[in-house]
């Protein structure tokens, strides 16, 4: 099992068939795969903040969701995040692919991508960092039932070493 089944597995594990994300290449595994998937109905945002609205609407609903989305577009959803998510208590696990790291070629994706981790930590939400050598499925279904049962947004960051980056 790949990276990008072992997180599907563990999103039909924790009946989480509401998929938002922002289209990049480099999600694009994991999106396409879901996209073909009758259990997932997924939509295409044209920001992150959208996103986040998205999965908070479908959860208002009572449909758990999930987010999709770039390190450079965490930046965009932090108002989202800390204004709706936080005080409404609304549980929604964003997937994150770190731009920024081993490999960049892009200058523009390096300070959002150093600075995704610190700012969940300021904001006090856990994140989980996946890595090529983790046991993904264990660690992505414990975080998502943290989320859920703690019902806080929570992170599971995306390393180039886990997707193999993104490519010049």
């Amino acid at each position: 099992m790949n990276w990008a089944q072992a997180i599907i597995a563990s999103l039909k594990a924790q009946a989480i068939s509401m998929i938002a994300f922002v289209p990049d290449v480099s999600i694009d595994k994991v999106t396409r795969l879901m996209e073909k998937d009758p259990f997932f109905t997924v939509v295409a945002a044209t920001r992150e903040e959208e996103a986040i609205g998205i999965a908070s609407g479908a959860y208002a609903v009572g449909r758990n969701a999930a987010v999709f989305m770039q390190s450079s577009g965490f930046g965009n959803s932090v108002n989202a995040i800390a204004s709706l998510c936080m005080p409404c208590r609304i549980p929604i696990p964003m997937f994150i692919n770190l731009r920024g790291q081993l490999g960049e070629f892009n200058i523009a994706q390096v300070a959002m991508g150093q600075a995704t981790r610190p700012i969940l930590d300021v904001l006090g939400l856990p994140h989980y960092v996946l890595n090529a050598s983790d046991d993904i499925e264990k660690v992505t279904t414990g975080a998502l039932q943290l989320c859920y049962g703690s019902r806080q947004p929570l992170a599971i960051c995306l390393t180039p070493l886990l997707t193999g980056g993104k490519l010049v």
